[in-house]
C-alpha cells in the first residue's frame, strides 16, 4: 500500500495515474525549514511530511512531496492570503522562474529523496485578471499562487506534473517505488 502524505487534490489525481492502491493521510507539519537552496527546501519539507506519516505506517510506502517556486533568489511557497497571492502573480507575470518539487519515499526505516526542476513563464495578466483569478480561490493553496492547469502559464520546460506538484517520471524511477 502507498500512503500519500498530502491533502492536495492535485497530488491525489496525479498519483492515481501510477497506482490505484493508495490512501491519503495528510501530514501535520508546519512547513518550516532551515535550508536555503530551493532544491534542499523542497526535499526537506517532503521528508518532514513523509516522516510525520511514516511513524503510523512503518510497513507501507509513504510518499511525501513539496513544491516551491524560485525567482530572483527568493522562494515562493503558498501565499498566506489573497493579497500576497496578487503580489506573487504581479511579480511572476511575464517572467521566467523555476519550479522545484521534492519527493521523499519511506518504508521500513529506509528513505529515498529526489527532486525535479522545471522552468516556467507565466503569462502577464492585468490587475483585474489577477484579482478575478485570486477571487476564484485556486491560487491560495499553490506554490507561487498559480496552478499550471489553470491556463495562466505561457510556456514551460520540464515535466508538467512537476509544476502541478508531483513529478511522476521522477517518482516512477525511484528505487523504493520500483520495489513496492
Amino acid at each position: 500500500m502507498v500512503i500519500l502524505a498530502s491533502a492536495s487534490p492535485r497530488r491525489r489525481e496525479l498519483l492515481s495515474e501510477l497506482t490505484k492502491d493508495f490512501i491519503v493521510q495528510p501530514s501535520c507539519v508546519n512547513e518550516k525549514t532551515d535550508k536555503l537552496r530551493p532544491f534542499a527546501v523542497c526535499m526537506d519539507l517532503a521528508r518532514q511530511k513523509a516522516e510525520s506519516v511514516a511513524e503510523r505506517f512503518p510497513d507501507d510506502l509513504v510518499l511525501g512531496c513539496d513544491t516551491v517556486v524560485f525567482f530572483r533568489d527568493k522562494i515562493y511557497g503558498k501565499p498566506k492570503d489573497a493579497e500576497q497571492a496578487c503580489r506573487y502573480l504581479r511579480l511572476l507575470g511575464g517572467r521566467n522562474h523555476t519550479v522545484y518539487s521534492g519527493i521523499c519515499l519511506m518504508k521500513n526505516g529506509r528513505q529515498e529523496l529526489a527532486y525535479a526542476v522545471s522552468q516556467v513563464k507565466l503569462r502577464k495578466m492585468s490587475q483585474e485578471q489577477i484579482q478575478e483569478y485570486v477571487r476564484g480561490g485556486s491560487p491560495l493553496d499553490k506554490a507561487g499562487a498559480y496552478g499550471v492547469q489553470d491556463g495562466v502559464v505561457e510556456s514551460y520546460t520540464g515535466e508538467f506534473e512537476n509544476i502541478m506538484g508531483l513529478p511522476l517520471k521522477l517518482l516512477a524511477g525511484m528505487e523504493l517505488w520500483k520495489e513496492r
